[in-house]
């Protein structure tokens, strides 16, 4: 099928039509339910073994054990990830990257974004409970409410607009969304669904990507690491040199989806000084960004001009090049 083409201002991309946005919402709110099954088997174990656990507040009263569990995900979902963990491979990652430092897909503000994501996804859907803009306001607001800083707050807002990448030039849904991973070396048990799931990824069975630290070595710092390609990985790129947000906020829109690591513990072998850190700024988002859809409905119009000051804050070139 032909890409179908929306005209947009001169300042606007083409964006893809011929993908359908809700049914890849369904999709990211699936995986999400799979996340959150997962992290329930962990966070409580972590809290009590760790005197650095932060507990956000918004949540503590929250009955998660109403999300569905993981063991049960819908058939799409692993699915999802067959494809996922067959075709995230080295040679595609370099390939990404390429593409993304060759050519600007889009120039918009961050709210201009907000807007576009929320129109690919939600327009044709009259009975969408909550919109994209209104959750991306609830991350945002719970943190707020619990006297988060304002780089954070931004964060929560726009740490999902990497989603635009579907609607951009990405091949598939299995390289914006799902949990992320390394590529370059062995495949940790610890990914969802296991190692064994990347059997007929060509990587799987390489003599060097295969190893345990393959192309990297051990206290490298994940600065070094290529995670496979996706949302998390697109915007980090985009905002890295585009704003003047902290390290904490880049480390949390980088490895949000990094679950492996910052719910399961493993390449902890990979890590540096600098990633310790991180890995407890990652923590701190880590419920913001599972559990605020429960949340009551927040209304953009009272709420925009607080977060457009908040833009304008921390990105001082008010067009992104996407």
């Amino acid at each position: 099928m032909a890409d179908v083409l929306v005209q947009q201002p001169m300042h606007m991309p083409q964006f893809r039509t011929d993908r359908d946005g809700l049914a890849f919402e369904a999709l990211c709110d699936e995986i999400e339910a799979a996340d959150i099954a997962a992290d329930q088997a962990t966070r409580q174990d972590y809290s009590a073994k760790h005197d650095d656990w932060e507990p956000s507040r918004f949540d503590s009263e929250k009955d998660k054990t109403q999300f569905r569990q993981y063991e049960t995900a819908c058939d799409r979902v692993k699915g999802f990830y067959k494809e996922q963990h067959t075709k995230q491979t080295v040679a595609y990652n370099l390939k990404a990257r390429n593409d993304f430092h060759s050519k600007t897909r889009a120039e918009m503000t961050i709210w201009e974004a907000i807007e576009r994501l929320n129109t690919l996804i939600d327009e044709s859907d009259p009975d969408t409970e909550l919109s994209q803009i209104e959750h991306l306001l609830q991350s945002a607001e719970a943190m707020r409410r619990d006297g988060r800083p304002r780089w954070m707050q931004l964060t929560g807002l726009i740490h999902d607009l990497g989603k635009l990448l579907f609607f951009f030039d990405a091949q598939g849904q299995w390289d914006v969304v799902g949990d992320t991973f390394p590529v370059g070396c062995a495949f940790d048990d610890k990914i969802i669904y296991g190692n064994k799931s990347f059997v007929e990824n060509p990587d799987y069975n390489d003599p060097i990507y295969s190893t345990k630290y393959g192309i990297y070595s051990p206290g490298c710092g994940l600065d070094q690491v290529m995670l496979s390609w996706g949302h998390d990985e697109y915007l980090y790129h985009v905002v890295k040199d585009q704003s003047v947000l902290p390290e904490d906020a880049l480390a949390m829109i980088r490895y949000h989806s990094f679950y492996p690591w910052h719910q399961q513990g493993a390449y902890r072998d990979l890590m540096n000084e600098k990633d310790h850190k991180m890995l407890q700024a990652v923590k701190r988002f880590n419920p913001y960004d599972l559990y605020s859809k429960s949340d009551e409905k927040p209304s953009v119009e009272k709420l925009k001009p607080y977060y457009l000051e908040l833009i304008d804050e921390y990105f001082p070139n008010k067009v992104i090049k996407w």
